[in-house]
């Protein structure tokens, strides 16, 4: 197929409806609106479930219950929407039903404003609900690759039988690219549901879903598995993407949208003679700790760049392990860093590179 030009909100909604998505509930809220506005446009003409909820808690609990029927279910918010559907994710995590969340960045704390931020990893990486589990984080840097990214999303989810959350900021719900859409994918069989569905109509096996477990040594055997699958997530599922890393003396580390604009920094730096090189995770859980690790010895100094105060850089020093020094720039309420300011931090530790090894 051709590449169209779409909106990021809309893309994402679009892959979502090829990728077999067949119930959506969520709940308005900017800079992801324009996603539950196409999902009430394009779901019912297809025979698929849309449901505005009236609230987030409700959306979420929803996708819970259509998630245990069987049903490829999804939501999209933005972060305090996020914030409130934490209590819905944990029962999902432990009673094992796939779903896909969509979530667009905004500033905060708080309500903050409507404008991009990064300041939800933690929230998603880190927590995403009460007790001992992660979901799987994907997040996008270009429309395109939010449209892959989501159509794989739900494969993912079914697969492991977790949750998957694309991690998007405002800017990339707002922005419009030229992107491709995949096919239709076909809807899952009976057999598939069968693996995680409810069950008790006569002449069928019956399965109930459930996250209460009462015994503690039933509860233990849950987390046992629960960690096990967890492990074997890291193991299969990091990505990144890396960018002149080959012979790169400096390693500039960013996601998302930040990841992109440090393309542009990447090329002017080299231009100036700085050897700088991109490392740009695309799953923040797993994060992929093992391929920087691999690169932090080779060299001087990662600059670790962020729409936040400093989330992601907690993974990239665990990762390095003090195996060079890691330093940090951030923007935070909304406001996005641009190349030449990135650029200006980074040719400062340059700089004292340069006369720390003079002095030496």
């Amino acid at each position: 197929m051709a590449k169209e030009l779409w909106k990021g909100n809309e893309a994402i909604a679009e892959a979502a409806i090829r990728g077999g998505v067949e119930a959506f509930f969520g709940y308005p809220i900017t800079p992801q609106t324009e996603l539950l506005e196409y999902m009430a446009a394009r779901m019912p003409p297809l025979g698929r479930t849309f449901l505005q909820a009236e609230s987030e808690i409700a959306s979420i609990n929803m996708v819970y219950g259509a998630a245990c029927g069987g049903a490829r279910a999804m939501t999209s918010s933005s972060s305090p929407g996020i914030s409130l559907m934490q209590e819905g994710l944990s029962y999902m995590a432990a009673s094992e039903t796939p779903a896909v969340l969509v979530d667009v960045m905004r500033g905060g704390p708080g309500l903050g404003n409507i404008q991009p931020s990064q300041s939800d990893y933690f929230q998603m990486t880190r927590s995403a609900g009460h007790g001992d589990f992660h979901p799987i984080v994907l997040a996008p840097s270009t429309v395109q690759e939010a449209v892959d990214l989501t159509y794989e999303a739900f494969p993912l989810a079914e697969k492991y039988r977790t949750i998957v959350i694309l991690a998007a900021d405002g800017s990339l719900g707002q922005m419009m690219e030229p992107a491709e859409m995949p096919a239709m994918r076909p809807p899952l069989s009976e057999a598939e549901r069968g693996q995680w569905a409810v069950r008790g109509a006569a002449g069928r096996q019956k399965r109930i879903v459930t996250s209460l477990f009462l015994k503690e040594d039933e509860l233990e055997a849950l987390n046992l598995r629960l960690q096990a699958k967890l492990a074997a997530i890291a193991e299969h599922e990091r990505r990144w993407e890396e960018l002149e890393t080959a012979d790169a003396e400096y390693l500039l580390a960013a996601y998302g949208t930040v990841g992109r604009t440090c393309k542009t920094v990447v090329r002017e730096a080299r231009r100036e003679g700085i050897r700088a090189g991109l490392f740009r995770p695309i799953s923040l859980w797993p994060f992929p700790w093992p391929r920087l690790r691999e690169l932090a010895p080779q060299v001087k100094r990662i600059l670790v760049v962020e729409m936040s105060a400093g989330q992601m850089l907690e993974d990239v020093r665990l990762a390095v392990e003090g195996r060079c020094p890691v330093a940090f720039y951030g923007r935070m309420g909304g406001v996005m860093p641009l190349p030449d300011e990135i650029l200006h931090v980074l040719q400062a530790g340059v700089e004292a590179e340069v006369e720390a090894e003079a002095e030496a």
